[in-house]
């Protein structure tokens, strides 16, 4: 993608307009897990797709629950409907997902757990994520940006060690401080097949990429630097010379204090705020840094809705006017969330202007 083609793509969708240098108002609105169990459009969908990574990997199915939001919010961007697991079920790791439980995989502990990994293999299940992505930038309205993703060396690595969710990811911990080569193996395999499968995302019609690291807050600042910021590092760079002028954003979910130096040193171009960034830091993180900044809004806060919500966003909104902003939660939209709220929400940053 050329200059030029992000600038003319940017004067169609707005969702750009921060990537190349405007700070919109309205700020352009999506938000993490958008399209989810929430809805009861999405429940329907997933019925008819039997197990979750079935659903990940119909491309009729996935880009339908990507659109159902879209048509009903009218978000500026959509995002790939998949997860950030299809990379080690790709690689040949076993993993399933138990209903009310969450993933569960074959735990990767030693050299001979990292043999059964086969990176030449991953284009198979690849590109059935791609075709979703071509189909969706076919049928989504051509003002709505579309966003590719990833999951992060880092946090894709804590479930293929612990073989399931954890509260500490003491088990991947664990294992770095103990194994540290066998471990940087592991993390190598993942910057190499992450690449392949982003700048596959692009070349389907993916706008902007987003870097899931949802668990880089639980590492201590020299662990942090080695897992999460230099695995960053070396994706971006590698897909800066595939795809020169596609925004990426990162999100080491939990970094706060640490985001300005992740951000310098990734150079990504957007940077995801979780919920406990205060919003004075994410201001300024916008004025201070060349990343567009998001978030920072309690997925929480917009269960309970009502005046604490509103009074919330209109406090984002003045903070963040005149800087390169793009409205979003702090993590995902979680299940219980009324639909309802939701449409509240867009209608009070959309009547911000």
């Amino acid at each position: 993608m050329s200059v030029q083609t992000l600038a003319a793509r940017a004067s169609l969708r707005r969702f750009l307009k921060p990537f190349v240098g405007e700070a919109v108002s309205p700020p352009p609105i999506w938000l993490m897990r958008q399209a989810g169990r929430y809805l009861p459009e999405y429940r329907a969908t997933r019925s008819q797709a039997g197990g979750f990574l079935d659903l990940c990997y119909s491309p009729k199915l996935a880009c339908e629950v990507t659109l159902q939001p879209i048509r009903r919010y009218g978000f500026d961007a959509a995002i790939l409907f998949s997860d950030i697991l299809v990379v080690p079920d790709a690689l040949g790791q076993q993993v399933s997902f138990v209903e009310g439980e969450g993933p569960r995989l074959d735990p990767i502990t030693d050299a001979a757990g990292l043999t059964k990994l086969d990176p030449a293999k991953t284009a198979g299940k690849f590109a059935i994520v791609w075709e979703t992505v071509q189909r969706l930038r076919q049928d989504l309205p051509s003002e709505t940006a579309l966003i590719g993703f990833c999951g992060a060396p880092w946090t894709v690595a804590t479930y293929m060690v612990g073989g399931r969710g954890s509260v500490d990811q003491a088990a991947t911990r664990s294992l770095a401080y103990q194994q540290p080569a066998l471990f940087g193996e592991l993390i190598n395999i993942l910057i190499d097949s992450s690449v392949t499968y982003l700048s596959g995302q692009v070349k389907s019609g993916a706008d902007v990429l987003q870097i899931f690291d949802s668990w880089a807050g639980s590492l201590p600042d020299d662990e942090f630097q080695r897992w999460v910021v230099v695995p960053t590092q070396a994706i971006v760079a590698k897909l800066r010379q595939l795809h020169p002028d596609v925004p990426i954003i990162g999100f080491p979910r939990g970094a706060d204090v640490a985001s300005a130096n992740f951000v310098e040193k990734t150079q990504v171009n957007g940077l995801s705020c979780n919920t406990s960034m205060p919003l004075a830091h994410m201001a300024r993180l916008a004025a201070e840094t060349n990343a567009v900044v998001q978030g920072n809004l309690d997925p929480l806060l917009l269960v309970a809705g009502g005046s604490a919500l509103e009074a919330r966003v209109a406090e984002t909104l003045s903070v963040m006017r005149g800087k390169r902003f793009i409205f979003n939660l702090g993590h995902g939209i979680v299940p219980q969330t009324p639909p309802e709220h939701v449409a509240r929400l867009v209608e009070l940053v959309r009547q911000a202007a």
